[in-house]
């Protein structure tokens, strides 16, 4: 059978806090890799486990595209589950996708492998609620979630600390991390090649959920407008980071790059997306597009290389 004549399973939505995000991912996928000439079913994840393993063994696919967010879609469950069927998938594979998506065992990686990370502890909800974990200005985000979901800012005079830790919904550990001044960048990797580096600009203080997804959020520099040494500084990052958690496929790496003071300025690695966003105008498809591979194309490839296991 060739390649374009094969099953393929397209898992989107789910029950995450980024389901609307997936079901975007999820559409424009289908419909690339039907023009890149597989057979494609699409599966809407629900809250039912049993019913989907009993609707992937009925349609029996030749590969899964993963195109869920959040938890349970890129932490290392779903994955387990297709290990468990024996089932190929997309992009990165438990422990790679798991250990990404927990922001405290991530960075405990990037900092053993000599990666720049912001400093951070975590907290509890009343010990956020009692005092500063960290000196203003600090970020607290949920250890995880994608998607910048539940990310805060707080600043010199900001008064919200207990009311963020009272109205806290993203479990009981809470990561605090020194806000970076400076600019957004993000480096995603294909294979082993980092492709590009764009600059996001949203007007907002970071690049938050609505500047993600809403329209008009955020604008887009590709090529950033960086020096060339910090551009190909960040690809190393970028690919160092992918290597140090094992990921397989794609994966995009957020960074901050503060040029606030003197001198040439300091890259710092936020966190390793593996499941990115996968619509046309999403950051990877449209740096794989500045490197001349098409959307279709970049699902086909992604196809190509699904796998089960490590």
């Amino acid at each position: 059978m060739s390649e374009q004549g094969k099953h393929i399973a397209v898992l989107f939505g789910g029950i995450s806090a980024e389901r609307d995000v997936s079901l975007a991912t999820g559409k424009q996928v289908v419909a690339a890799l039907q023009e890149a000439g597989y057979r494609v079913t699409a599966v809407d994840v629900g809250e039912d486990l049993a019913a989907l393993i009993n609707r992937l063994k009925a349609i029996k696919p030749d590969a899964v595209f993963n195109a869920l967010h959040g938890r349970f879609g890129e932490d290392g469950a779903i994955q387990g589950v297709l290990d468990w069927m024996g089932l190929p998938y997309t992009h990165s594979g438990v422990r790679p996708s798991a250990i990404a998506m927990d922001k405290a065992s991530a960075k405990a990686i990037f900092a053993a492998h000599g990666l720049p990370v912001a400093e951070h502890r975590l907290v509890s909800k009343d010990e956020l609620a009692a005092a500063d974990p960290l000196p203003l200005p600090y970020v607290v985000k949920p250890v995880n979630e994608g998607s910048s979901v539940g990310v805060e800012i707080l600043k010199a005079g900001d008064n919200r600390r207990a009311d963020i830790a009272a109205a806290w919904r993203f479990g009981d550990t809470i990561m605090a991390e020194t806000y970076i001044p400076g600019r957004e960048l993000t480096v995603a990797i294909l294979g082993e090649e980092p492709l590009a580096v764009t600059e996001i600009d949203t007007g907002n203080v970071f690049y938050d959920y609505e500047a993600k997804y809403a329209d008009g959020g955020s604008r887009h520099t590709l090529p950033a407008p960086v020096p060339a040494d910090i551009a190909e500084k960040a690809k190393d990052i970028a690919l160092r980071a992918h290597k140090a958690l094992g990921c397989r496929g794609v994966s995009r790496s957020d960074l901050r790059y503060d040029d606030t003071g003197e001198g040439p300025g300091k890259l710092y690695l936020l966190e390793v997306n593996t499941q990115p966003g996968m619509t046309r105008t999403s950051l990877l498809p449209e740096q794989a597009a500045h490197r001349g591979i098409s959307f279709p194309a970049l699902c086909d490839w992604l196809v190509k290389e699904a796998r089960h296991g490590a």
